[in-house]
């Protein structure tokens, strides 16, 4: 069977990810804070590349598959939302491709969210920071908003962080260093999952009430095996080999809700 690399694989959709890769006879490499193969701060340049070179370690340089699930979001310092959740997948993402073209058959999944399009007025050059790879622009955008640090900058950095890293996946998904080199990549966007992330967020004064207030067409929240469970078919299911570039919208209809018309959207030329 095959050798999976998971981030965020201590808890939440990485860890109920581990556990149906696992189950189907495959052997993964968990990255995470602690209680993992690789332990890595995903939020630093330091732990970004010792988590590649534990991965690359430990995987003698082969990879089926790879999954980019360790994020954060409020309430929680935005610069570290957009650390972590864009320059900790893209760079894991980047450093790990020589391991998943060495098998010249492989996956690899970002876990975006649907806060890319149910989230008003994030900004654009925030993104732009983070596509053109310039962390410290993108700190420093945040440090410098009047609001800075408010329930509002980390709303917008979370969805900025997970806007960034969907459009990176489409950006690279068809391109020769990854579709052309054997390796599909796509992204996951989930939406209300029951992770230890959520649960922190539903405890907090602020932002509980904004949570639980948010419309879930199919009623209450996501558990995190009901998104593995996707995560899974994206990796190792029968119709992989012609998923490429895409971004998988996986919650219970909020995103159809409040933007129906806005995607597909028109080729205008």
């Amino acid at each position: 069977m095959g050798v999976f690399a998971i981030s965020g694989a201590a808890s939440g959709i990485g860890a109920a990810t581990r556990n149906r890769i696992e189950r189907a006879g495959n052997d993964v490499i968990g990255i995470d804070l602690d209680g993992c193969e690789v332990v890595a701060d995903l939020g630093s340049t330091a732990g970004r590349a010792g988590a590649v070179a534990g991965v690359l370690e430990l995987s003698s340089g082969r990879l089926d598959g790879l999954v980019t699930a360790a994020g954060v979001g409020p309430p929680l310092d935005p610069a570290t939302i957009v650390s972590i959740n864009y320059f900790g997948s893209q760079a894991l993402l980047d450093g790990l491709r020589p391991a998943l073209t060495a098998t010249g058959d492989a996956q690899a999944v970002a876990v975006s969210s649907n806060s890319t399009t149910v989230t008003p007025s994030v900004p654009a050059a925030l993104v732009a920071a983070c596509l053109d790879g310039d962390e410290d622009q993108a700190r420093a955008l945040l440090a410098e908003r009047p609001d800075a640090g408010s329930p509002g900058a980390m709303i917008q950095a979370y969805a900025a962080s997970k806007i960034a890293i969907a459009h990176w996946v489409r950006r690279n998904a068809p391109g020769a260093d990854w579709a052309g080199a054997g390796v599909r990549l796509n992204a996951i966007a989930p939406g209300s999952t029951l992770t230890p992330l959520l649960e922190h967020g539903l405890e907090d004064d602020t932002f509980g009430p904004l949570i639980s207030g948010f419309a879930v067409p199919t009623g209450a929240h996501a558990a995190p095996d009901e998104i593995a469970a996707w995560i899974e078919q994206m990796l190792i299911g029968d119709g992989r080999r012609f998923l490429c570039g895409t971004v998988l919208f996986v919650d219970g209809g909020t995103d159809a809700l409040v933007r129906p018309n806005d995607w597909p959207a028109p080729y205008a030329l």
